[in-house]
């Protein structure tokens, strides 16, 4: 009896085993993570970028307008 239940573990740990992904899935998720990431790495820079230039545009105006008296 010992014996049969070793070889049915052993058969289902090695079918759990087999169903894991295979190299090419393994290439493609990896693929499709990178190009998430750069895509939100692009994002980012872009919003950054948008936000330093409404900054700096603010700021030159302010340096420009004519300063009030009192």
């Amino acid at each position: 009896m010992k014996k049969l239940f070793t070889v049915l573990f052993i058969a289902g740990a090695m079918s759990i085993v087999a169903c894991g992904p295979s190299a090419e899935e393994k290439a493609k998720m990896e693929a499709d993570a990178k190009a998430k990431m750069d895509s939100l790495f692009n994002s980012a820079s872009q919003s950054i970028s948008t936000a330093l230039d409404s900054v700096a545009t603010t700021v030159d105006s302010l340096a420009t307008a004519p300063a009030e008296t009192k």
